[in-house]
């Protein structure tokens, strides 16, 4: 799988353009999806010395990214879009925010499998999608009562 991550706020606390404290498991499941085969590409909004100080940081902790801010690491940006071809993003920006990295590697790990029911893994909550009994208009909006 290809696995675009962001740095500041999901690898590392929220200091940009600082580099914050690490993030709890965040190095260490890097670590290990880069194990596992994922293809692991750095994606920030950090450029010039400040992305280096980013992969730098990554680099100086065990995990080495395919490529940075690109789908590869000779792509020329400036001639395409930074629209990256990612299987998924990691961010703390993401809807809901950054769930636990134990539950987004047991997340990936599920969607290797197969599965693409995430959000009870990722998030606790149950599968909202899994109902088969048909209700009508009103009782989906007000409740079966």
């Amino acid at each position: 799988m290809i696995i675009a991550v962001d740095f500041d706020g999901t690898i590392v606390e929220h200091r940009y353009p600082e580099i914050g404290k690490p993030v709890p498991f965040a190095i260490d499941i890097l670590i290990k999806l880069r194990e596992e085969r994922h293809t692991l590409i750095l994606w920030t909004v950090r450029e010039g010395a400040l992305l280096q100080e980013a992969i730098d940081y990554c680099a100086a902790h065990g995990v080495i990214f395919y490529a940075h801010n690109a789908n590869f690491p000779e792509e020329e940006t400036t001639r395409a879009s930074r629209k990256l071809t990612a299987d998924l993003f990691i961010d703390d920006r993401n809807l809901g925010g950054l769930p636990d990295w134990t539950a987004i590697y047991r997340a990936i790990s599920a969607m290797r499998h197969g599965s693409q029911d995430i959000i009870p893994i990722l998030y606790g909550q149950p599968n909202l999608t899994a109902r088969k009994q048909k209700r009508g208009f009103f009782a989906a909006l007000f409740g079966d009562n």
